[in-house]
């Protein structure tokens, strides 16, 4: 049916002084020419290999088609290229493009893996193999960046961590129905590393949680493994942890204190951490109702709960009073951090705040690569893909990286693959090479080719 509906012509009479035929027949075309730069990236990473090396085939061999690490490739690339379903690879499979991508040649060799396959393919991996995968995941990003940094001083490495709703609608297995959100989802953690003051949160985790975990269920685990591996690579820097107040509680705080690593924890209000900040709360709202402005005070507060086996921690909050045209009268927000730092007060909370980047990059994880898109009906199968969508990502942010000091240094996934990815182009193949013609009026070729020098392209002999 695909083949029929490839022969089919549009036709517009009057749009032109002669009509135009519109047909999806041209063999040799592809949308998504300048797809070769994630290939690059990803041959220099050696991420889908990686992952692809955790994987047991336990198909008959004499039936096998389509090789565990060119699926794996193949739905990284999609993915990477918009297509986050696996539908989507009925017509992607005679795509030339997508196939050379794979290192298949675009006219000999047969087409790429069909949905059905594919679909398999995902339902067919362990909960095991997932886990072997989420840890080679996080290997390859670190050594990644263990090699960018080896000549740099890096002294501070901060993990944040975040969970995310993810909405479903369907049988999924694991879904259920988040009273807080009100919708039945899955809700993942997603683990994020920034090195020293740069501007990038790097993905390093992705961990499928059914609807109703707390936020702390998967974080302990996590950074047991991570903690200890970012010390082997970087023994000179200092790790520090961000967490909101969602992953509260005795068992992280003693983790944290284990682990000797900085932090800095909302901690949700009661009336005891109340009654510290509360007379700085009332010079604010005095001081805002003096001046018409939002005021904001800062103090400290030494605090102690039952639960914890540490006598007392330090608290650093913020109290402040807010003017805003929506209330009729000034509103009182007060904000409480745990942390081990010896900063100031404003200076804590002022590095706490920057964690909200990480919300950015999981907002990019969805509105780019659809990263929600978890509509297996088996959970494991949905934390494959989750790990596959965060390959995806991570080969967006290494081309984020190359594209320094180009206009597209801090251009959002669908940004990257609007003026880098989704280039028309034509694959001819002769008997000495393969070559891949792109648009002579693409608006971002100069940027294309100078971002493509630093993927690892060199200039034709």
């Amino acid at each position: 049916m695909g083949d029929e509906h490839t022969r089919q012509t549009a036709l517009f009479p009057d749009l032109l002084a002669k009509p135009l035929h519109v047909s999806f027949s041209h063999a040799k075309v592809t949308s998504d020419g300048g797809a070769v730069l994630l290939a690059a990236l990803d041959d220099s990473l050696g991420l889908t290999a990686a992952l692809a090396g955790c994987l047991v085939d336990h198909r008959q061999a004499a039936k096998v088609c389509h090789p565990l690490d060119h699926l794996v490739r193949q739905r990284v690339i999609a993915m990477a290229c918009g297509y986050s379903d696996a539908n989507d690879a009925s017509g992607l499979r005679s795509d030339p493009l997508h196939k050379v991508l794979v290192g298949l040649d675009p006219e000999r060799d047969p087409s790429l893996a069909s949905q059905p396959t594919l679909s398999r393919f995902e339902n067919s991996v362990s909960a095991a193999t997932c886990f072997r995968m989420a840890a080679s995941f996080t290997n390859c990003v670190l050594d990644r960046h263990a090699k960018r940094l080896r000549r740099r001083k890096v002294r501070t490495i901060t993990i944040d961590l975040d969970g995310s709703v993810d909405p479903t609608h369907g049988q999924q297995e694991f879904t259920f129905f988040n009273r807080y959100y009100d919708t039945w989802c899955y809700f993942p953690l997603f683990g994020f590393l920034t090195f020293n003051d740069e501007p990038e949160q790097y993905l390093f985790a992705a961990i499928l949680r059914s609807g109703v975990s707390k936020e702390v269920e998967g974080t302990l685990g996590l950074l047991r493994r991570v903690v200890p591996r970012i010390r082997e690579l970087f023994p000179r820097s200092r790790v520090r942890v961000r967490l909101d107040a969602g992953f509260q509680g005795p068992q992280l705080f003693d983790l944290l204190d284990a682990l000797g690593v900085e932090y800095l924890v909302g901690f949700a209000r009661n009336s005891v951490l109340g009654g510290s900040s509360a007379a700085f709360l009332k010079k604010a709202i005095k001081e805002a109702k003096a001046t018409g402005e939002t005021t904001s005070l800062y103090g400290e507060t030494q605090y102690s709960a039952r639960s914890w086996k540490k006598t007392t921690r330090r608290v650093v909050f913020k109290a402040e009073c807010l003017i805003s045209p929506f209330h009729d009268e000034p509103k009182g927000n007060e904000r409480y951090v745990v942390t081990n730092l010896p900063w100031t007060p404003k200076n804590v909370y002022k590095e706490y705040c920057r964690r909200g980047d990480a919300e950015n990059r999981v907002k990019e994880l969805k509105d780019g690569l659809e990263v929600d898109r978890t509509s297996c009906h088996r959970a494991i199968a949905n934390q494959f893909r989750l790990l596959l969508t965060a390959a995806a990502f991570a080969l967006y942010q290494e081309l984020r990286l190359r594209a320094a000091r180009t206009p597209l240094a801090r251009a959002q996934v669908g940004t990257l693959r609007l003026a880098l990815i989704k280039i028309g182009g034509v694959v001819k193949r002769s008997c000495r090479r393969i070559t891949l013609e792109l648009s002579r009026g693409h608006p971002w070729a100069g940027v294309w080719h100078r971002i493509a020098r630093a993927c690892g392209a060199v200039a034709p002999v």
